[in-house]
C-alpha cells in the first residue's frame, strides 16, 4: 500500500494551485532521473553498490475550490468559448491555456477540484486505467447521494444517464498530464457550482449536453467538507493508499 501526502489548499486561485502542481511534479521528475542514473550506473559498474539513502519519489493528493476560470486544455478549440475576454475581465471570470489534456471547462467556488500528484510506475504504467479508477471514485462519492454516475464512451469523466441523449448531463470533468510517468491535473466535481457559468462555453467541447451538479440532482445544499472526506475514503479505496495529511 502506497502512502499518499494530502493537503486541502481550501480556496486557491488557479495560477498559484498550477504552479505548485508544477513544482511538485518537477520535484519527482527529478528524483527519477537520480534513480535512473544510479540504475545505469549499476548496471555499468556491477562493483557499484547503490546507495542506502536512494532518493523516492512522493505522491500527493490536492483539494481545493478556485475562484471562476476558464480553462483551455491542450486539445482545446478557442470556439468553444462564447464569451469575449472583456466579458470575462468585467465579470471577474479568469482565463488559462492549460497543459492538461481535454477542452474548456469551468472551475469555480462550490467546485471540489483534486490534484493527484501520482507517480504512476508506483501503480501501474496505465493511463487509461489511472483515468477510470479516477472516475470511479467519483462515481463511488456521488452514489452516496443516490445518483448513479456512469461513463460515457469516448468521453473521460462522469456522467448521468449518458445513454440518454436528451437527459445525459456531466457532472465531473476530468483532464490530465503526465511527464515520467507523473500526473497531475485531475477532476473537477460540480457540488454545489453555480451552472450558469458553463452557459459562456461548450463544456469538455461536447455539444448538447447538459452539466450538472450534486446540489441541482439531489435540490438541496451539499456540505463540501463531507464530500471531500468521501473523496479522500474513496480515494483510498479505488488506489489502495492510505492519505497522510501533511
Amino acid at each position: 500500500m502506497q502512502n499518499v501526502l494530502f493537503r486541502d489548499l481550501e480556496k486557491l486561485d488557479y495560477l498559484s494551485a498550477w504552479n505548485y502542481q508544477e513544482e511538485l511534479l518537477q520535484e519527482n521528475v527529478q528524483v527519477k532521473a537520480i534513480i535512473n542514473k544510479q540504475l545505469l550506473t549499476a548496471e555499468a559498474d556491477q562493483s557499484f553498490s547503490a546507495s542506502s539513502d536512494v532518493p523516492s519519489t512522493n505522491n500527493y493528493l490536492l483539494l481545493l475550490e478556485h475562484p471562476p476560470v476558464y480553462t483551455l486544455g491542450k486539445s482545446g478549440k478557442m470556439e468553444n468559448i462564447l464569451i469575449t475576454s472583456e466579458e470575462m475581465h468585467r465579470r471577474q471570470i479568469g482565463f488559462f491555456k492549460t497543459n492538461r489534456g481535454g477542452d474548456i471547462t469551468f472551475h469555480g467556488p462550490g467546485q471540489l477540484v483534486g490534484y493527484p500528484i501520482l507517480d504512476l510506475e508506483k501503480f501501474y504504467t496505465d493511463i487509461g486505467r489511472y483515468l477510470r479508477e479516477l472516475e470511479e471514485v467519483v462515481i463511488k462519492t456521488i452514489a452516496d447521494y443516490g445518483l448513479k454516475g456512469e461513463r460515457s464512451p469516448g468521453e473521460t469523466g462522469v456522467w448521468l444517464e449518458p445513454s440518454v441523449p436528451a437527459n445525459a448531463r456531466k457532472i465531473c470533468a476530468m483532464g490530465v498530464r503526465c511527464s515520467r510517468w507523473v500526473t497531475m491535473h485531475g477532476f473537477a466535481l460540480n457540488v454545489n457550482t453555480d451552472l450558469e457559468y458553463f452557459n459562456n462555453i461548450i463544456p469538455c467541447g461536447i455539444q448538447n449536453k447538459q452539466v450538472t451538479s450534486i446540489q441541482k440532482e439531489v435540490n438541496r445544499p451539499v456540505a463540501m467538507e463531507e464530500v471531500k472526506q468521501k473523496v479522500k475514503r474513496y480515494f483510498e479505496e479505488v488506489f489502495n493508499v492510505s492519505l497522510q495529511t501533511w
